[in-house]
């Protein structure tokens, strides 16, 4: 069998180590993640949306071998703009993500407003950030109470511009596609969730909060695991399968 690569895309104010217990449950698997450059903790440092395309295409394209791109949350809007043309990449599991078409930005499924509990900061002399201002309750509602104080701990800043951002790229109109909807998500809403999974060619749905890697990384690394080998729609324990049905909408 073909040895796969999995490549994890952190979403917006988290960093790749908010994903080490997803990471530990995917052992014997080689695992890459990457760093977005439009979260941090210096708000005058954060770039784009494309300079994150830019990083996660450069990651995809240095692995030797078929990739699995698992994109969380906003990190779906990069993954989809810079994917399109990557020639190893065998299919893009979308984890409670952003599956966005061509003119859409990370803010079009609300409407084009910021979520409530995100908050614009201006200051002069650099970009407008965001800052998540209640992440235990919006991202870690089913997590334990000690992991989610230390994952809060680690929440950084994200920079407006990548959420404004229009795809001009889809990925995922030539690349397989798969949406897991997380049902007790406080960030995105389940019906956006639903009216994304549209679009994709598997979508499953897993009883879990916005963060699932750290609340239930092994149901998360179930589905990996069969998306490696081939049988993505296979039920698996605590791992609803909604359709098999392509969806290229």
């Amino acid at each position: 069998m073909t040895r796969h690569s999995v490549l994890l895309v952190p979403g917006a104010y988290h960093k790749p180590s908010h994903m080490d217990p997803l990471v530990t449950e995917l052992s014997g698997i080689d695992v890459h993640t990457v760093t977005l450059t439009s979260s941090g903790d210096d708000p005058a440092a954060l770039k784009d949306m494309h300079a994150d395309a830019e990083v996660i295409a450069q990651a995809a394209a240095a692995i030797d071998g078929p990739v699995v791109v698992v994109a969380h949350s906003y990190g779906g809007v990069p993954a989809t703009q810079a994917l399109s043309d990557a020639k190893n990449v065998e299919r893009i599991i979308y984890l409670a993500a952003m599956q966005l078409d061509a003119g859409d930005s990370c803010l079009s499924p609300a409407g084009g407003v910021l979520m409530p509990w995100a908050k614009r900061h201006r200051r002069d002399g650099i970009g407008d950030y965001l800052e998540a201002t209640t992440p235990t309750t919006t991202f870690y509602n089913d997590v334990d109470a000690a992991t989610a104080q230390r994952a809060a701990a680690q929440v950084c800043y994200q920079s407006y511009a990548s959420f404004e951002q229009r795809l001009t790229e889809v990925a995922w109109r030539t690349i397989p596609s798969t949406y897991i909807i997380c049902e007790a998500d406080n960030a995105i809403p389940v019906a956006a969730q639903e009216q994304m999974a549209r679009r994709a060619d598997d979508v499953h749905r897993l009883t879990a909060s916005h963060s699932p890697f750290l609340s239930q990384p092994a149901a998360v690394t179930r589905l990996i695991r069969l998306s490696l080998g081939g049988d993505i729609g296979l039920p698996q324990n605590g791992v609803l399968q909604e359709s098999r049905e392509r969806k290229k909408q």
